[in-house]
């Protein structure tokens, strides 16, 4: 009888387990970025609250990486720089100013107080 009762608490468990991991699974914002890129629509993912976490941004089949660091305003401590690359430089064909422009706006949502520069080869084309 005792063992019934164990048999039944471990499938119990399990089930509960189970269902743990698929919550996990489908919230995972790296799993969401990861679909994002695929499907080749915009996704912001980033881990607002640490700074040494680079953030990760997928649009129109692209996707870039963005570096923050940390500095002084005038009243607080916050992300005040932030340079953006390119992961696979191949994938920019067709990209506008006005994309960058777009990506750049999204940026500043999260980090208001941030510089950004482009690193090469969207630094030339924001230069012009």
């Amino acid at each position: 009888m005792a063992f019934l009762i164990l048999i039944r608490f471990v499938i119990i468990a399990f089930i509960v387990y189970l269902f743990y991991r698929g919550i996990r699974y489908l919230t995972d914002p790296k799993r969401k970025l990861d679909e994002a890129y695929e499907e080749e629509r915009y996704y912001f993912h980033d881990d607002v609250k640490n700074v040494r976490k680079n953030f990760f941004i997928t649009y129109k089949g692209a996707m870039f990486e963005g570096e923050k660091y940390l500095g002084t305003t005038e009243n607080s401590f916050d992300v005040i720089t932030i340079f953006v690359w390119v992961k696979n430089e191949s994938k920019l064909q067709g990209f506008t100013k006005d994309d960058f422009n777009f990506l750049k706006t999204e940026i500043l949502t999260y980090y208001p107080m941030a510089t950004i520069s482009w690193k090469n080869p969207i630094e030339q084309l924001m230069k012009d």
